[in-house]
């Protein structure tokens, strides 16, 4: 498939995606741009929390930096992260399906801040961009039925804060968004295009 977005943003260099996700695969697929993945090694536990902002930069920027340290030939490197922030507490992928069910049950009824950050790495010219983009989800309130029903499709345990917004069941938890859909799937298009525009 011809990509439109590869015309008109000049791209010389290969992409490189720093990450297993398939929901951002998908993403950059549906783009169709060519890419190849390589999975970030990163240690997200040596991070230290300190603000939703400077910690989801900070993750993204180390899983670029980590594939940059892998890649022999000159590419354009993607890499990003998504946490979910209620309430001063950052969700990240549940461990256990009881830690899913804490997490739904907190999600429940309440609006909270998906913030996904992007960076992207030009081996050619030694550089990085690092941005990020902000989404208020609001959930409506759920029956515990409905919530360990979605947790036994096994779907949530990948997923930051436990749910996939594209997801047939988890959409319908979504009572309303403030902001860009494509950040909560965990991937920003827009955000993207302008970035690798600009690098």
């Amino acid at each position: 498939m011809k990509s439109i977005f590869k015309e008109l943003l000049h791209l010389q260099l290969p992409l490189i995606l720093a990450s297993g996700s398939p929901r951002r695969k998908s993403l950059l697929e549906s783009m169709g741009l060519e890419f190849e993945v390589i999975v970030s090694d990163f240690d997200e536990d040596a991070i230290e929390f300190t603000n939703p902002v400077d910690y989801c930069e900070k993750l993204a920027r180390s899983k670029a930096e980590s594939v940059l340290n892998l890649t022999e030939y000159p590419a354009i490197v993607i890499a990003a992260d998504t946490i979910v922030y209620l309430e001063g507490k950052v969700l990240n992928k549940p461990r256990t399906e009881l830690e899913a069910l804490e997490m739904l049950t907190q999600l429940s009824g309440n609006t909270h801040s998906v913030f996904t950050a992007v960076a992207a790495a030009n081996t050619a010219s030694d550089t990085i961009l690092v941005k990020h983009k902000e989404t208020k989800v609001t959930f409506r309130n759920l029956r515990q039925i409905e919530i360990k029903s979605y947790i036994s499709t096994g779907s949530p345990m990948d997923k930051a804060g436990a749910y996939g917004i594209q997801d047939d069941f988890g959409a319908t938890f979504v009572s309303s968004i403030e902001g860009d859909f494509y950040n909560v799937v965990g991937l920003p298009l827009e955000l993207l295009y302008s970035m690798l525009g600009e690098i």
